[in-house]
């Protein structure tokens, strides 16, 4: 069934229309979610077992013998701060890896939140870690920490390293706070946070020289070996190794681009074996459009349609829709068919992954609503069992609307084309008209606190229906919602 709600239409009798729910029946999604809840569960006690034994290595190693004396004292307290310090850099490194395991337990953006919150901590301890060795070992001969670090920087080899290596990590961190990430493009950003692999790698020499960390005969010495090198080996296979040979395997080629509206167009590929890429629905790809120019710029977004795979011998077709937010995707619109395509992933949760409920409702507003038009032609319920509300200021904001009403009249979904004015306050996601009649998610999904729940849009705008889904009654495991921005 469909329903249409824009200023042409009574907004009262929208919600009336809605098709009633089918008895969910057992929930076949629930055994799934259970065990990406318990790889999640998994994969957070790693992480917080990680940098607990690397000191407890340390420990076992005799290190506790130097809290005898101040000097001592301090010393092993800046090799504790560096070892948890060291430790979170890594693990920052393995979530940022993209690496499968982990993007099929919590996400992608999940994963990179985690990976930002830890940036300032681990600074701060690596920061700890030099001023206390400082003091610890200027204690120990008589001098000032300033001193000591002059002393250190001139006579034990390697010892610049670890400088060059801290003023490194103080970039990375800077360069990756909110207010300093606006100041410049995306490309800028990311060539400063490539500095981390080589704050990595210089602090590492010290180590040998002067901290022991790798000394011959100890446990911590393979901890630390096993864990540099798995990270570093992590990163090669996932974000190097896996995305050449999807490339090579795909063999993506841009046949056409298609306006779909003023600043909003599709950019249709077609490729080799893309049957292995069904299902991704809602998923995002990261994509380099190999023209001059075009090829360094590497683009998240999400598929816009199923990808379909060829009948014959011969080459499948696949879509994405991009509106013009920047230069980047501007340019974008100029790309010329023919044009080679690099892609990497799918990566995210925004998928039919994240199910627990046989019942769905998806939400979306302006480009946001493209991942949900492949998500609802991928994702399995059963007819009357999912509602879709597509949001925008009027009917040429509901991006692909006609062929999402054709895959909700062919697949039994209630479609809400929410149009009209913006409304403020905690619903300022809705229509003002509906506000002022009292409508809120309910009204349109009644039964939404017992249906999985994606919301795709701008990051203001999701909130708000956030805000008013978790009023619903929605618990956190069943809303869907990620983030593409960087």
């Amino acid at each position: 069934m469909t329903s249409l709600m824009n200023p042409d239409t009574p907004v009262k009798s929208s919600p009336a229309r809605a098709a009633p729910k089918r008895p969910s029946g057992v929930e076949r999604f629930r055994p799934q979610a259970r065990r990406r809840l318990v790889r999640a569960d998994v994969l957070g006690f790693f992480a917080w077992l990680s940098p607990v034994a690397a000191v407890a290595l340390w420990l076992a190693d005799g290190g506790s013998a130097g809290f005898s004396s101040f000097a001592g004292t301090m010393t092993a307290l800046g090799i504790v701060a560096g070892l948890v310090g060291m430790d979170l850099v890594l693990l920052m490194l393995l979530l940022a890896a993209r690496i499968t395991l982990v993007d099929n337990a919590i996400g992608h953006d999940r994963a990179l939140e985690i990976h930002k919150k830890l940036g300032k901590p681990a600074l701060y301890l690596l920061l700890a870690h030099g001023v206390l060795i400082a003091i610890g070992y200027g204690a120990a001969e008589g001098l000032d920490p300033v001193s000591e670090s002059v002393s250190l920087w001139t006579n034990v080899p390697d010892m610049w390293l670890a400088f060059v290596s801290m003023a490194l990590f103080v970039a990375v961190v800077v360069s990756s706070l909110v207010a300093v990430r606006r100041k410049f493009p995306y490309e800028f950003w990311y060539a400063v946070h490539l500095m981390t692999y080589a704050a990595v790698g210089t602090a590492i020499p010290h180590q040998f020289s002067v901290g022991g960390l790798f000394a011959e005969g100890t446990w911590q010495r393979w901890y630390w070996l096993v864990l540099c090198v798995g990270t570093g080996a992590a990163l090669l296979f996932y974000r190097v190794c896996l995305p050449v040979a999807a490339s090579f395997r795909h063999r993506l080629t841009v046949s056409r681009v298609v306006r779909v509206a003023p600043d909003v167009f599709s950019i249709e590929m077609t490729g080799l074996h893309l049957e292995r890429l069904a299902g991704s629905g809602g998923r995002f790809f990261i994509w380099r459009f190999l023209a001059p120019g075009q090829w360094w710029h590497a683009h998240p977004f999400s598929l816009s349609a199923e990808p379909v795979a060829a009948t014959a011998p011969g080459r499948g077709k696949l879509r994405i829709t991009v509106r013009n937010l920047g230069d980047g995707s501007a340019r974008l619109a100029h790309i010329r068919p023919g044009t080679k395509v690099a892609i990497e992933g799918p990566y995210g949760l925004f998928s039919t992954a994240a199910r627990s409920r046989n019942s769905v409702v998806m939400i979306g507003a302006g480009i946001g609503i493209t991942p949900l038009r492949s998500l609802l032609e991928s994702t399995p319920f059963e007819p009357g069992n999912a509602t879709v509300l597509l949001r925008g200021h009027n009917e040429s904001e509901i991006f692909l609307g006609q062929e999402i009403m054709a895959l909700c009249q062919a697949r039994g979904v209630t479609l809400f084309h929410l149009t009209g004015p913006r409304s403020s306050g905690n619903l300022a996601w809705l229509p003002r008209e509906a506000v002022q009649a009292g409508f809120t998610v309910s009204s349109y999904a009644p039964g939404i606190a017992d249906a999985d729940v994606y919301i795709c849009g701008p990051s203001a705008w999701a909130a708000s229906v956030i805000r008013d889904v978790q009023a619903a009654g929605v618990p956190a495991g069943q809303l869907h919602y990620e983030r593409f921005d960087w």
